[in-house]
């Protein structure tokens, strides 16, 4: 089946691509046959073949901790041991698997006992038989993400006519259970980098590979599938890197610490004058930015960042071109320097380096699980209080996770808030969707939830954010935000609520972003206020007071039970939290929340 996949791409694109040789040592950059073929049919991206990732997301950075870094075995004896050399140390050191992609199960044997030979702790990896034309996996493999905590893949077309490398996710992502998003952009994911707090960086290159879109479009693609905000910067000529990728000269190494390149042997030129610009743009935001030599010799483009991290394991070329190998012990003193809780261990580069690329180039990280040992489960839809019609046919979505391997899906119907449920359906996949006939059933208090569980028995279940209402249960409880708080020592302070307002069912008020263990103040009334206080403002016309007092995260909640009374439905009421002698706050010291109006439904 998978050689008939293959032959079937292969074919569908024989009147356009050159022929690959996929074990010859294929560069990183476009090839003369390969530059040839695109002139004469450019790459265009598919039109969004999935919608964003809804919910949560958080897109991982390459610092945080890693369960797996994929290679491809491909390329040359030389470029093999190099891949074999980062398996030994990623394996022990990194405390990580090592995912091995195979073009076939004839390759298995020799791709194997080729890590072991380097001392590769080998029940740490694990083999996928899938067929690639290259071994830059950086360009062309899974860029992560966490969607609710559920790991899944957001993939792009690859910014080269190499269609087995291009196919690479849609055949991973089910194989190892994690839904692939396929965004609108063709892009090689070399020439991204970000931090964890979701600042992200790629050269313009971009925007010449997307002709078709501006680069506010580009970035909003980027913000909308990856939660993330892109800077762009200019790339380096063509003439002193032939890929034009970001990671051939900044790595990002921590939520606010960056590597970039230096080039002392060519002070003022385009690249250093690109890198210096970087650099005092970075630490005018708040990085600690450190630099590392690069040159260009001959045509080959000398990196240290094009670096790998795994947990406390940092993979940094070295060269033997002697024109390099004092740079090999600056670099190895900076990125100590740098980062001094890692175990720094430098690889010779010198086979693949010629080759527009280095260690960075030829792997993909693959994050750990959010939930440990245990499954992770997430209800993708009907997270907004949504309204049903008993017999229509509603799409659910749900995804899981799990450190080994999700065994079996259940989802369950609850129409009384979760206190009993029934089964809608069981052995479902790790993540997918289900036409599902809403019952009959009238209620304001409907939940949907999905359970997961793995080999070793363990489970764990999510179920929908909110209530939602099937049948004549009318509408559902409003909560709305209004007015304007006071800040105080922990910033704005914030007053909300997770359960909706409906007869019958409990409500509670939420403070969170205050000063910890402090009294606060719940004001409550049926009218809204503008009334002046301590530089702050009042905006309930108030009739009751409760108090309450905040934990250590300085968080408090105040919580009720709406009586089951329907001529309480469209009832309206305002809350506000008022926190005394808050040391940040100004005036008097009261912090205040913004205002809280609940519409009752049911």
């Amino acid at each position: 089946m998978l050689l008939m996949k293959s032959l079937t791409l292969l074919s569908a694109a024989l009147l356009t691509l050159p022929v690959l040789a996929q074990e010859s040592e294929l560069p990183r950059n476009l090839t003369p046959a390969e530059a040839a073929a695109v002139a004469r049919s450019p790459i265009t991206a598919p039109k969004a073949v999935t919608p964003p990732p809804m919910g949560p997301v958080h897109c991982v950075a390459e610092y945080e901790p890693m369960a797996a870094i994929e290679i491809s075995f491909e390329g040359s004896t030389g470029w093999k041991n190099i891949l074999a050399q980062m398996a030994n140390e990623i394996t022990h050191t990194g405390g990580a698997d090592v995912w091995l992609v195979v073009d076939n199960t004839g390759e298995i044997a020799t791709a194997e006992s080729k890590l072991a030979s380097y001392g590769t702790d080998m029940s740490r990896v694990k083999t996928l038989v899938i067929p690639t034309d290259s071994i830059w996996l950086r360009d062309y493999g899974p860029r992560y993400i966490y969607q609710g905590g559920v790991r899944a893949i957001v993939d792009h077309t690859y910014n080269r006519p190499r269609p087995l490398d291009n196919a690479l996710n849609s055949k991973l992502g089910p194989l190892v259970g994690h839904r692939v998003y396929e965004l609108d952009l063709v892009h090689g994911g070399g020439n991204y980098h970000l931090s964890a707090l979701g600042d992200s960086y790629a050269t313009k290159l971009i925007e010449n590979e997307n002709p078709g879109k501006t680069p506010a479009e580009i970035t909003s693609i980027w913000n909308s599938y990856q939660n993330v905000n892109t800077t762009l910067v200019q790339p380096f000529p063509t003439s002193i890197d032939s890929t034009q990728h970001i990671d051939m000269w900044m790595q990002v190494i921590g939520d606010r610490q960056v590597l970039i390149s230096d080039w002392p042997s060519n002070p003022g030129s385009t690249q250093d004058k690109i890198c210096d610009g970087a650099a005092a743009s970075m630490t005018a935001n708040g990085y600690t930015v450190t630099r590392i030599p690069a040159r260009k010799i001959g045509g080959t483009h000398y990196t240290y960042t094009n670096l790998v991290m795994c947990n406390n394991l940092v993979l940094l070329p070295r060269y033997t071109n002697s024109s390099m190998l004092t740079h090999n012990t600056e670099a190895l003193n900076a990125v100590q320097a740098a980062l001094p809780g890692k175990t720094v261990v430098q690889i010779n580069c010198q086979d693949i380096v010629t080759s527009a690329g280095v260690m960075h180039c030829i792997v993909q990280h693959v994050p750990v699980p959010s939930n440990g040992a245990l499954p992770v489960a997430y209800m993708i839809s009907l997270n907004a209080g949504e309204s049903l019609t008993p017999g229509a046919t509603e799409m659910i979505e749900w995804g899981t996770d799990d450190d080994v391997a999700v065994t079996n899906v259940a989802l369950d119907f609850s129409a009384d808030g979760g206190a009993n449920w029934s089964s809608v359906a069981t052995g479902l996949a790790p993540y997918g969707s289900l036409a599902w006939s809403v019952p009959s059933a009238s209620t304001t208090t409907a939940l949907l939830r999905v359970t997961a569980f793995d080999g070793a028995g363990n489970s764990t279940s999510d179920a929908t954010d909110v209530p939602f209402v099937v049948g004549t249960g009318g509408t559902a409880g409003q909560n709305i935000a209004y007015g304007t708080g006071k800040p105080g020592a922990a910033g704005m302070p914030v007053i909300s609520s997770a359960t909706l307002p409906n007869i019958g069912a409990g409500w509670t008020a939420d403070l969170t972003n205050s000063v910890t263990g402090a009294p606060a103040f719940l004001i409550f009334g049926y009218a809204q206020a503008a009334t002046p206080f301590d530089g702050g403002t009042i905006l309930v016309n108030y009739q009751t007071v409760y108090s309450v007092t905040t934990d250590g995260l300085g968080a408090a909640a105040w919580s009720t039970t709406i009586p089951a009374n329907p001529a309480l439905v469209g009832l309206t009421a305002y809350w506000q939290f008022g926190i005394p002698n808050d040391p940040g706050a100004a005036g008097a010291g009261w912090a205040m929340t913004g205002g809280l109006e609940a519409i009752v439904g049911q």
